[in-house]
């Protein structure tokens, strides 16, 4: 064997070794499924995740409308008192930060469709009948989401209005 020849012979063991362990990766199918576990994990994981934000935020949102609506529940029983009310709307829930806002209203007005028309007190309406007593209740509250999506807003404001008729 020449000097010559001696490259030419390890290239050649060396391509054989390497095609044998090739060979053997190729077939050797041992730890692909945690491979794919590894991958498939962090997806499902961000999946959940973000169903339970969606989840959440729709429940804060019916938590402010249900509060709208606790307040002008209490108006319609007791009368009105903004302070009542205000306290009827943010005990209504336990949803951190509710708020009253603007302050609850009373107003006389005539109702027409789906609008109700203010007016002064004592006025009759086109319809005949005296105007009506009124009260409006508002609640926000603000929701942050429970991870930063990049492309979505981080925040969302829930707000809730409620108008009912006193007498």
């Amino acid at each position: 064997m020449t000097t010559a020849d001696a490259p030419s012979s390890f290239t050649s063991r060396a391509r054989s070794v390497f095609r044998r362990i090739l060979a053997r990766a190729v077939g050797d199918t041992s730890g692909v499924a945690a491979i794919e576990f590894g991958i498939i994990v962090p997806i499902l994981v961000l999946m959940v995740v973000a169903s339970v934000d969606i989840g959440m935020g729709f429940y804060r949102k019916m938590q402010v409308e249900d509060a709208a609506q606790a307040g002008a529940e209490w108006a319609i029983k007791n009368g009105f008192d903004a302070n009542a009310i205000s306290n009827a709307v943010t005990s209504a829930t336990s949803a951190p930060a509710i708020s009253v806002s603007p302050t609850p209203v009373q107003f006389c007005g005539c109702a027409s469709g789906s609008s109700i028309g203010t007016v002064t007190c004592g006025t009759t309406c086109s319809g005949g009948t005296q105007a009506g007593t009124y009260t409006t209740v508002s609640a926000q509250m603000t929701y942050n989401t429970l991870l930063p999506y990049g492309f979505f807003p981080s925040a969302y404001n829930f707000s809730s209005q409620s108008t009912v008729r006193l007498q």
